[in-house]
């Protein structure tokens, strides 16, 4: 009897510390569960909202973000300046936002910032142009060079012999910029050394920059065959300069970016070729990507969207694209 007694005790004892030992389990397992809030806030840093892509793009990300009630997004507007991006980066993290979204002015004046969310634990994504290189973040943009050579592939043969032409370039360290004005350089101009640049400047993507580099080129050259820029914004300030000017009826100009401007532009003769960076599609990928971070589906993504090129040939959808989108009425 004792012998059984003895027993009974043994297997409660193990049946209590086996309990003991598996709550303690229990309640590590429900902690992640219980870590996860209602609602995330996420920062987004606009480049400019001067821009004309910039300011599409934000507004893309706004209307993306409403489809998501776990997400509370604030949209902060960087100005085209280093400091000021600088500093609104900062106050993100000071102000411990779930996710920053940074659409870099220079990329590497931003780096040292997007370096220090990170340390601080935050879900930082960068965009319009990634920054690499820092282990922990995700991006989400396109890629510059192909931006550009579908653009350059057809001046080619588009641009004739000995042809004069214009280059626009956006800001130095920008990878964006730096990318498809070495596309340019590899995919036209050294297949077409009869080509002469007769003006290039940097006009950081602002179109009244463009402009006023434009009325300084028409000034000075008797003749401008093309007008090759790293974005649609600086395409358009210098078509119009000459748009009205006989002399330069059938100029051809390339641009990059898509935007509604540039796609009304291409369908009056006025503009050649852009390649589309789709503001839609960058905001879709970002809100995807920035509740998948903050819901722990994923720990860092990085992924680039399609370019296609824009002609007359195939404008017109892309016109119906932004009337489905508000952008063109």
């Amino acid at each position: 009897m004792k012998k059984w007694l003895v027993i009974t005790l043994i297997v409660t004892l193990v049946a209590v510390l086996v309990a003991g030992c598996s709550q303690p389990a229990t309640e590590q397992a429900a902690a992640p569960a219980a870590e996860q809030k209602d609602v995330y806030r996420v920062a987004y840093i606009a480049r400019a909202q001067a821009d004309s892509f910039a300011a599409w793009m934000a507004n893309a990300v706004i209307e993306e973000a409403a489809k998501y009630d776990n997400i509370k997004l604030e949209v902060f507007d960087g100005q085209a300046s280093d400091d000021t991006e600088n500093s609104l980066i900062e106050n993100a993290i000071t102000n411990k936002y779930d996710v920053i979204i940074v659409q870099p002015n220079n990329g590497e004046a931003q780096r040292p910032y997007v370096e220090r969310a990170v340390a601080a634990g935050i879900k930082v994504i960068t965009t319009n142009a990634r920054i690499s290189g820092i282990p922990g973040s995700s991006s989400v943009d396109a890629d510059p060079y192909v931006q550009a050579k579908v653009n350059a592939d057809l001046a080619v043969s588009q641009i004739p012999q000995n042809a004069n032409v214009v280059v626009l370039m956006g800001p130095p360290g920008n990878f964006h910029a730096d990318a498809r004005r070495e596309s340019w350089q590899k995919e036209f101009f050294e297949k077409r050394p009869d080509v002469k640049i007769v003006g290039e400047e940097i006009a950081n993507w602002n179109k009244d920059e463009a402009m006023n580099y434009m009325e300084t080129w028409v000034q000075a050259n008797d003749k401008i065959d093309a007008i090759i820029a790293m974005n649609d914004n600086m395409a358009a300030g210098a078509i119009e300069v000459v748009k009205d000017n006989p002399n330069y009826k059938g100029i051809l100009s390339y641009g990059v970016d898509g935007t509604a401007e540039a796609t009304l532009l291409i369908q009056q003769g006025l503009m050649t070729s852009t390649s589309l960076q789709s503001a839609y599609d960058l905001a879709t990928a970002l809100l995807d990507t920035a509740n998948k971070l903050v819901t722990g589906v994923e720990k860092e993504i990085n992924m680039d969207i399609n370019s296609p090129i824009i002609t007359k040939d195939n404008v017109e959808q892309y016109i119906e694209m932004h009337k489905r989108a508000g952008a063109i009425k």
